[in-house]
């Protein structure tokens, strides 16, 4: 037997039995062949309730790889983190969604639930916990992306198990996340399909003409910003048409396509008032009038006021815009209509980023970057002004100075080399 220098002991055992069943463990007599059994090691580890108790791995093909197992425990301990190796990437997984049940979104809920199931748990699930590695992560991304996944959710399926991975290294599981610097090849960036202000109109002008009963829907997003999902979340009890402001508290989700649910808006800065011009607030009275005894208090809603399908807003949308004789859009591009014409109408970028309820301003700019070419003018240009105003300003003081009063300038003196300086 050897014992390891520091604390637990490596051994070789086997699974030989004695006459009346029980093994032999480090006792059979053919452990002197080095073909004969397999190394193990043991060491006392301390317990929730302060006693110890004995940690036993058997099945290593080598003394190395015994201690070497028995060096990651005693490391694992000294850092913190339970040790627990017989639990498996699936059984960690499922665990983990269930405690996320408490605080996700339904609809984040639902995507979680299949990314695990379908996707993770068959590539990695097999795996022990502690065993997980960089080099498997990146394999299962190697092998997705030779299927011809989408690299949107890839990379996605990918964060969801980064996030999970986070959540066992702050719970002292595992001491660091294989799957933090995973490398995903990054989606080609998205160029955004706005219509002009010309074509904007002329979109809701023959909406107006047929007299589409959604007219009043998208032109409120066209002139607010509005997500789709808070658009079709809003209730009249957050609408104060007289004050000119309504609150964003809801947005309508689509769980599987088919159960409808409300949520928080997506982000902290989401849930905030949004103000009203007069385009908008008249759109909103004419949709109460349209809506008046229909039942719910959903501001659009189907005659028996059970909420819009979001598909069916879409699809209406570029059927109307095809008729229209404007590109085809998704819902989405008429927010990104609101942000774009804020900023070529040269509205300050904090002003915008406010009005779009982005969470910081570097969202705006990372999305908006190519039309702030003016907001870089201005900023050199209010530097030029300066400059120029304090000069014209100092040529303005010196004519006015009467000459007998005026220094003679003097003669500046040479600083000399640098032993004299010294």
């Amino acid at each position: 037997m050897g014992r390891n220098p520091n604390r637990g002991r490596v051994y070789r055992r086997c699974g030989c039995r004695d006459s009346r069943g029980r093994q032999l463990g480090a006792r059979c007599p053919l452990l002197h062949s080095r073909r004969h059994g397999r190394w193990a090691f043991a060491v006392d580890l301390p317990t929730a309730d302060h006693r110890r108790k004995t940690l036993r791995r058997s099945g290593y093909p080598t003394q190395a790889a015994a201690r070497a197992a028995l060096h990651r425990v005693l490391a694992c301990e000294q850092a913190g983190v339970h040790a627990d190796d017989r639990q498996t990437v699936a059984e960690y997984l499922a665990a983990w969604l269930e405690f996320k049940a408490f605080g996700l979104k339904p609809t984040t809920m639902v995507r979680y639930t299949d990314y695990v199931h379908n996707d993770l748990i068959p590539a990695v699930g097999a795996l022990r916990l502690e065993e997980l590695s960089h080099h498997h992560v990146a394999e299962f991304i190697r092998r997705q992306l030779d299927a011809g996944r989408g690299l949107i959710t890839l990379h996605r399926c990918v964060a969801t198990l980064s996030s999970s991975l986070n959540d066992a290294v702050k719970q002292h599981r595992l001491m660091h996340n294989p799957a933090r610097y995973a490398t995903v090849p990054r989606p080609p960036k998205r160029v955004y399909v706005c219509w002009s202000p010309a074509e904007a109109a002329r979109f809701l002008r023959y909406c107006r003409a047929v007299d589409d009963p959604l007219t009043d829907l998208y032109e409120i997003v066209l002139g607010t910003g509005m997500r789709r999902g808070e658009a079709l979340g809003l209730h009249w009890a957050d609408v104060d048409i007289e004050a000119r402001v309504l609150f964003v508290r809801y947005t309508l989700s689509m769980i599987n396509n088919s159960v409808p649910v409300f949520t928080k808006p997506k982000t902290k800065s989401s849930y905030a008032w949004i103000g009203l011009s007069d385009r908008v607030a008249e759109a909103l009275t004419r949709q109460a009038e349209r809506t008046r005894g229909r039942p719910g208090d959903l501001v659009f809603s189907r005659p028996d006021g059970q909420p819009l399908r979001p598909e069916y807003v879409l699809r209406h949308l570029q059927q109307l815009a095809r008729a229209a004789g404007v590109p085809r859009v998704r819902v989405h591009d008429l927010r990104h209509f609101a942000a774009t014409t804020m900023l070529a109408s040269q509205v300050p970028l904090a002003m915008a980023s406010k009005t779009m309820r982005h969470s910081t301003l570097s969202t705006t700019t990372e999305i908006y970057g190519h039309l702030l070419r003016h907001v870089a003018q201005q900023a050199v240009a209010s530097i030029d002004a300066a400059l120029t105003d304090a000069e014209n300003s100092r040529r303005q003081t010196t004519t006015t100075v009467r000459p007998h009063l005026a220094r003679p300038e003097q003669p500046v003196e040479s600083p000399g080399s640098i032993d004299q300086l010294a």
